[in-house]
């Protein structure tokens, strides 16, 4: 299936796409198809065995029955037999007609969406904060199951194929003029169906590809409810929302007037095709170069057909939808940028050393580097301070460190090992991220905190007292088992950012890196948990802060400007030696003392030592 899709692109007809979309869903699952179409051929074959039993009633039976005056009852109880043991089969394919061809279509629709969810979770960091996660769902929901509309329907189109074959054989068997309108209705609603593809399928790709910007809208009204409310947005976020409705609904309507010649035309032809066999049929008859049972036959294996006609031109109808569809789909499945993987297994325990070395990275679409020629080592077992003004690319660093993205040139070794050597998810298994937004999924603390890893309860306990989370965790009314709500609405956000450092420590990593991941917590309470970090055995700590106390609390200070590691050293040692340092760190103090009139304070003076936690 896979193959076929790849080949499936903005080459040729939307119908030709659909068309091999379907042959790849049929690759992908071949005895539930062939169960669909075992179904369809019998129920095919007894309508067309049920038309020419009619017929062979009309001569053989209900003719000679009024001229004799009455049936005669072995020909009668023959062909209710008959009409029962044909209407019993039919009734069969169809039910397996019906059945296998939905576990076809879930089957494959399924199929899909694991493949598009494997695809999001594999693609780095940077794809995804270029496209609205509102898309994304959109993509792996209504685009899916409109590509997979027509699958549904395929078991039912051949079925109307067999039928259609079976029956124009069968009407020249019987009567070659009466044949001849069938032969020019199926050419019709085929040539429609065409035309109806060619002016269509623009307009419907136009109407998918707004369906999801109004997707990507919607999700981000709702995700950012606490800022369109704090900030009185209401008004203009239902303003875009009207603007992205009205833009779709113009789509819509008009791919609309379209269908809505297609659809009556549909409908017509069949039934003026019944009309003109009875007409030419009654001419025949009183003529008398035809039999009355050979019309009713052909009247009726028109009039059975029609469904079968319109399946067909139903699904025709379909397959510019299922392709623009899958041209979202495929956007997604062959999207590149994807991390490469190689052999190496990360080892257990133990601290983790980590060498940046000449690490440079731009953002895609961006005219200045963020990273340039960055130097760095974090010895095992130590706590290093990361600080750097706004915008000077540590939590860009911190990403590279993590492995949520590769850097443009350069290294980046843990343990003595390039990071792009190891295997997928090795490196997650030694180096723990405590990203700046803290998320909780709508769980228990303790699903949380395990996210489905095999974890004790005093392996949980430990870890909640190392992050000083275990007080406010047992005054909740179920403890590890009470529910946190989404994104943890029931708790504040320092219990939030707790509960981050307690599900980073429960995978013991070798490096944990908090990437200002204590910005909610009180000073007192976050040098607690930085003392229990120091006193873990077994873990080196990144701390990314623009905290004074904190940075004091390192035992290396790393100072960042402008993508660049400027200086490395202790926090007095910098102060003394680095002006960009001293000057950052102080800015607080000097801009509260400029503001009240007092005489800036000297780095070395005691009030600035109370100050920084010196």
């Amino acid at each position: 299936m896979t193959a076929a899709e790849g080949r499936t692109g903005g080459h040729g007809s939307l119908a030709w796409q659909g068309i091999r979309l379907l042959a790849a869903a049929v690759r992908a699952e071949p005895a539930c198809f062939a169960g669909a179409v075992a179904g369809s051929a019998l129920y095919a074959g007894m309508t067309i065995a049920s038309a020419w039993a009619l017929g062979n009633a009309v001569d053989e039976v209900l003719l000679p029955a009024a001229r004799d005056g009455g049936p005669a009852g072995a020909a009668l109880a023959g062909l209710c037999w008959l009409l029962t043991a044909i209407a019993l089969l039919k009734v069969l394919g169809f039910v397996a007609r019906e059945y296998l061809a939905g576990v076809l279509h879930f089957r494959v629709e399924a199929a899909m969406q694991r493949r598009l969810i494997r695809r999001y979770s594999h693609l780095p960091l940077a794809w995804h904060q270029r496209n609205p996660a509102g898309d994304l769902l959109s993509t792996i929901n209504a685009d899916v199951s409109t590509t997979w509309q027509a699958l549904y329907l395929l078991p039912s189109a051949l079925s109307a194929v067999f039928m259609l074959a079976l029956g124009l054989g069968d009407m020249l068997a019987t009567d070659v003029s009466l044949a001849v309108v069938g032969f020019v209705l199926f050419a019709l609603v085929l040539g429609f169906s065409l035309v109806y593809e060619r002016y269509a399928g623009p307009l419907v790709a136009r109407a998918q590809h707004l369906r999801g910007d109004l997707s990507a809208v919607t999700h981000e009204s709702v995700d950012g409810a606490l800022v369109v409310k704090a900030l009185g947005r209401e008004d203009h976020e239902t303003r875009r929302f009207a603007e992205s409705v009205d833009r779709l609904r113009h789509a819509n309507v008009a791919a609309g007037r379209i269908r809505s010649l297609y659809d009556p035309v549909m409908e017509a032809l069949p039934n003026i095709a019944m009309l003109t066999v009875l007409l030419i049929g009654a001419v025949r008859v009183s003529s008398g170069d035809a039999r009355a049972g050979d019309v009713v036959h052909v009247a009726y294996l028109i009039a059975v057909l029609a469904f079968p006609v319109l399946s067909i031109g139903w699904i025709l109808g379909e397959f510019p939808v299922n392709a623009t569809a899958y041209q979202r789909v495929r956007r997604v499945l062959e999207a590149d940028g994807e991390l490469t993987y190689g052999p190496e297994q990360a080892h257990d325990g133990g601290h983790a050393t980590l060498t940046a070395d000449r690490v440079g990275y731009t953002y895609p679409g961006a005219d200045t580097a963020t990273l340039r020629d960055v130097a760095l080592t974090l010895r095992p077992g130590r706590t290093v301070a990361l600080v750097g003004p706004t915008g000077c690319g540590k939590s860009t660093l911190v990403s590279l460190i993590g492995r949520l993205a590769d850097p443009d040139h350069g290294t980046i070794t843990l343990d003595g090992q390039d990071l792009r050597s190891y295997a997928r998810g090795a490196v997650a298994e030694r180096i723990s991220v405590v990203p700046q937004q803290t998320f909780l999924f709508k769980d228990t603390v303790r699903g949380n905190v395990a996210l489905d890893r095999p974890t004790s309860d005093a392996d949980i306990w430990a870890a909640l007292h190392t992050a000083q989370a275990d007080s406010f965790v047992r005054d909740l009314p179920d403890g590890l088992d009470s529910a946190v709500g989404e994104r943890g609405t029931t708790l504040s956000g320092g219990q939030r950012q707790r509960l981050a450092i307690v599900r980073a420590l429960i995978r013991r990593p070798g490096l944990l890196v908090l990437d200002d991941a204590t910005s909610a917590i009180d000073p007192r309470v976050e040098a607690a948990i930085l003392g229990g970090l120091a006193e873990s055995a077994g873990m080196t700590t990144l701390v990314v802060t623009h905290r004074v106390a904190t940075i004091a609390l390192a035992d290396e200070v790393v100072y960042m400007e402008e993508g660049r590691v400027v200086a490395t050293g202790e926090h007095e040692s910098l102060l003394r030696d680095c002006a960009g340092y001293r000057e950052l760190i102080t800015a607080y103090q000097r801009d509260r003392e400029e503001r009240s009139g007092a005489t800036p304070s000297n780095p070395a003076s005691p009030e600035f030592e109370e100050v920084s936690g010196r």
